[in-house]
């Protein structure tokens, strides 16, 4: 996140995949997670160019023009080196996240950020929010298959992309519902059993240091050093092929 240097992101993104694979996380469970970054990725790059179509060109401090598109809009080099550094973002970034969903457990990582000086509290609204993922999906899945058996038809190609839009819509209502009425319940759950009443709690899931946690923070550390190092040397946090 500190770097927009086209070779530590290829790294970096290469690196991400590798331990998502040693991480066996198989594609068809987080492949929801996959296309909805996708489709942001896509969207998040659109409107990059549609809005700044020579954004590269100010941070790069170049135009090398290829060719004329419509309009005011030109297809230029730094621009599209430009693009190519948002997406390794993106592929840098997105299977780490998915890493950490998929593979820590909730009340683990609340004890660890607990035992660190965070409160409590805090902790436990992060193992919460965590444990919650895994039960949108399946709640999703649910209403969803609920759906199709009334005859609302989610994924058929003869339909509109339009159509399509307004059957996941009508969907999103049940689910916000559910939602609030879960949030609602573990809220009440907790307030009678005085949750924040003490200023400290004991914890029943608690995992001591090892030497691969030592290994882990230790790459962590490179990392950012490199980043460092390599926003020193490009003089900013872009890397610019073009001068």
């Amino acid at each position: 996140m500190t770097t927009f240097d086209t070779r530590l992101l290829a790294g970096l993104a290469v690196f991400a995949f590798i331990v998502m694979a040693l991480a066996r996380i198989r594609i068809s469970d987080v492949k929801v997670l996959f296309w909805f970054s996708f489709v942001f990725m896509v969207l998040n790059n659109l409107l990059i160019f549609l809005f700044s179509p020579e954004h590269g060109c100010t941070i790069y401090g170049s135009r090398t023009e290829i060719c004329h598109l419509f309009w005011r809009y030109y297809l230029v080099s730094e621009q599209l080196f430009y693009h190519l550094n948002v997406v390794l973002k993106y592929l840098a970034t997105i299977p780490v996240v998915i890493i950490f969903v998929s593979t820590t457990d909730p009340s683990e990582f609340a004890s660890s950020l607990n035992r660190i000086g965070i409160s409590y509290k805090v902790a436990y609204s992060v193992s919460l929010a965590l444990r919650y993922i895994p039960d949108i999906q399946r709640e999703y899945h649910d209403i969803s298959t609920a759906q199709q058996a009334r005859g609302l038809e989610m994924a058929s190609r003869k339909q509109s992309l339009i159509k399509r839009l307004k059957n996941a819509v009508l969907m999103l209502f049940p689910l916000i519902i559910s939602s609030m009425d879960r949030i609602e319940r573990i809220a009440n759950a907790m307030e009678l059993r005085g949750f924040g009443k003490n200023k400290k709690r004991t914890w029943y899931s608690s995992r001591p240091f090892r030497a691969a946690d030592f290994l882990a923070l230790a790459v962590c550390i490179l990392m950012m050093a490199g980043s460092i190092v390599l926003n020193i040397l490009n003089g900013s946090r872009y890397f610019n092929p073009f001068i």
